[in-house]
């Protein structure tokens, strides 16, 4: 008996063993296949290289190159040349890098780097920024957000609304006033950035703030502008009532339009594409962020920027980047289907590089 009940020990003692390699087998394969990709996402998540240049391709700007202490790279963004960036901002300039490249959509992609484009964009030498404007999609903010880190102003609320776009008096200054070894370099080295939105929508916001509103009541809209439009595209002649959504379609789409655009001069600003006043094929930008997502996108480029912990992007109301359908589909729906396509035609860029749908009305 005692024999016995000395070899049930043995045998536990045995099976405990078995048992306790087992697990430590198991324990052991579970460590080796969680670490062994840090990213989590597998071969096919590689980080972006953010070093800003001027064409589609990325390229590593040396370390060991010395530029002038004024065009160093700050922030955030440039540690260790890599950025991990979210998901969403990485699949975005994935996206454009990949439509850049279609070569079928290559007229509507590309754009010279001239001195309209640069115009277009303002410089923060001292935190190493550079902001291309796209107007109807909050650029006021951003402009002033750049003021008070530029210095003019030490918070956004001192800064008096009719100084926000008298570039006289702001404090910003565009790419476009520099020499160009300059621009070069600051293209290549600094934090860029600018801002979309769906193109429609945008058209409608920009039709009603110059020919319905007018806000800063600035005359040329409703007084010049708005007459050209009507006498070459209205198809009634006997209308006498203002410029109509209709007939701001008809002149957007029409092939032609460049022979009234040069009368207009830099007031088309507000409807040009986003290709024509940001170079995106051209320049690198380091984030694009989008009116629709601006709650979420504000503060991460404030961060990437390495300036969150200076200024705050304002407060946005609520619901007012929200991409509403309801009111571009009423907006389009007294207009031709064939006026409608050749309004997508020349901003057809504009959606595919950003990710914008089709729009539906469209497609039925």
């Amino acid at each position: 008996w005692l024999m016995s009940d000395n070899m049930h020990h043995q045998w536990l003692l045995l099976a405990a063993c078995f048992w306790v390699i087992f697990m430590f087998m198991v324990a052991s394969k579970f460590i080796t296949l969680t670490f062994k990709d840090p990213d989590g996402y597998g071969a096919k998540q590689e980080p972006l290289i953010l070093t800003a240049v001027t064409k589609v391709e990325e390229v590593h700007v040396p370390e060991e190159k010395h530029w002038p202490e004024e065009f160093q790279p700050t922030g955030k963004a440039f540690s260790g040349n890599l950025i991990r960036q979210p998901l969403v901002h990485m699949e975005r300039l994935e996206l454009l890098r990949n439509v850049c490249r279609d070569t079928a959509l290559r007229d509507l992609s590309h754009t010279a780097v001239s001195k309209f484009v640069l115009d277009r964009i303002f410089v923060c030498d001292k935190h190493k920024i550079l902001f291309c404007q796209t107007p109807k999609v909050g650029n006021t903010q951003w402009k002033k957000v750049l003021i008070v880190l530029n210095g003019a102003f030490s918070s956004i609320e001192e800064i008096p609304e009719n100084i926000v776009h008298d570039h006289e008096k702001n404090g910003l200054p565009r790419l476009s006033s520099f020499s160009d070894s300059e621009i070069k370099k600051r293209l290549n080295l600094y934090f860029k950035f600018f801002i979309v939105r769906d193109p429609f929508e945008r058209l409608i916001s920009a039709f009603k703030d110059k020919f319905v509103h007018n806000p800063r009541f600035e005359p040329w809209y409703r007084h010049e502008i708005a007459p050209g439009i009507i006498r070459k595209y209205r198809k009634n002649r006997t209308e006498t009532k203002g410029l109509q959504f209709e007939d701001f379609v008809r002149y957007l789409g029409d092939p032609n339009h460049r022979w009234l655009d040069v009368q207009f001069g830099d007031h088309i600003i507000h409807w040009v594409t986003y290709v024509e006043l940001c170079a995106p094929c051209e320049i690198t930008y380091s984030v694009i962020g989008h009116h629709e997502t601006l709650e979420d996108d504000a503060p991460y480029i404030l961060k990437a920027a390495g300036i969150d912990h200076l200024v705050s992007y304002p407060t946005i109301p609520p619901g007012i980047t929200v991409y509403n359908r309801t009111k571009v589909e009423r907006y389009f729906s007294g207009i031709s289907k064939r006026d409608i396509r050749r309004l997508y035609a020349r901003f057809e860029g504009d959606f595919k590089l950003f990710g914008y749908r089709e729009p539906d009305f469209l497609l039925n």
